[in-house]
C-alpha cells in the first residue's frame, strides 16, 4: 500500500468515507517539512500492521475548501479521521507522534510513559526554553521559515527592529504548545518574552511599535 494522493473534493468525501481510519496529510510542495512527514507514512503504509488504515495526501491549497473546513492553518497538518470524522490531529512535525497514533488506531500496542512529575518537569522546561535568549519568540515555524501568517507578520516586525531574538517552533512540540498556553494564561501564538517575562502576541507588538516603545520593550 502507498499514499494515495487527492486531486479533488469529490475523491475526497468517498475515500474518508470507508470503514477504514484515514490517516490524512494536508501538505505543500514548498514546505520541506512536509516531505519528512510524507516519507514516514510511506513507510508506515507499507508495513503489514498499518493495512487496517489509509493514507492519504492534500494538497492544502489546491484544495483549500477542505483546508478551511478542517481548520488546517499551517502545514503539515496530520488528520486522523473515522467514517469521515476527524478523531484526532498532530500540527507540525512530530514523527513519534505520527507513529504512536498510527500504531493507536491500527490496533496495536502503544507505550505509555510512565506517570510522575511529568508536569513539574515540563514547566521546569518552559522556563528554561523563554529564558534561552534575552528576546525568545514562540511560534508557528522558525525565522527563518514562518508557517502562519500571524508569525510572518511577528517577525518582519522584530526583525526590523535590529534586535537579537531566538525562536522555538511550537508545531515540533506539541507538549510545549499546550503547556505554554497554561504557563503563561495566552491561548494564542506568536508569544514573545523578554527576560523571561511575557510581553505578549502580535496585536501587542503591533501596538508598542505604533506607540513608538517597540524597541526600548524588546531591548531594555
Amino acid at each position: 500500500m502507498s499514499i494515495t494522493k487527492v486531486t479533488s473534493e469529490d475523491q475526497y468525501k468517498q475515500l474518508i468515507g470507508a470503514s477504514k481510519v484515514s490517516v490524512v496529510l494536508f501538505s505543500a510542495e514548498w514546505a520541506e517539512q512536509c516531505k519528512q512527514i510524507s516519507d514516514v507514512m510511506t513507510e508506515l503504509a507499507k508495513q503489514a500492521e498499518f493495512k487496517s488504515l489509509q493514507f492519504l495526501d492534500v494538497p492544502a491549497e489546491d484544495l483549500s475548501e477542505l483546508s478551511l473546513r478542517h481548520q488546517i492553518d499551517s502545514v503539515p497538518t496530520v488528520l486522523f479521521l473515522r467514517a469521515g470524522t476527524a478523531v484526532d490531529r498532530i500540527d507540525g512535525v512530530d514523527v513519534g507522534m505520527l507513529t504512536q497514533k498510527a500504531k493507536k488506531y491500527a490496533g496495536m500496542p502503544v507505550t505509555v510513559n510512565p506517570a510522575g512529575d511529568g508536569a513539574s518537569n515540563l514547566e521546569e522546561r518552559l522556563k528554561a526554553l523563554i529564558n534561552r535568549s534575552k528576546v525568545m519568540i514562540f511560534m508557528k515555524g522558525d525565522r527563518n521559515t514562518p508557517r502562519c501568517g500571524f508569525s510572518k507578520q511577528l517577525i518582519a516586525i522584530v526583525n526590523d527592529t535590529g534586535v537579537e531574538y531566538d525562536t522555538f517552533d511550537i508545531l515540533t512540540d506539541e507538549a510545549v504548545r499546550q503547556g505554554l498556553k497554561t504557563f503563561s494564561n495566552w491561548p494564542t501564538y506568536p508569544q514573545v518574552y523578554v527576560n523571561g517575562e511575557l510581553i505578549g502576541g502580535l496585536d501587542i507588538i503591533k501596538e508598542l511599535l505604533e506607540g513608538g516603545e517597540l524597541k526600548e520593550t524588546l531591548n531594555p
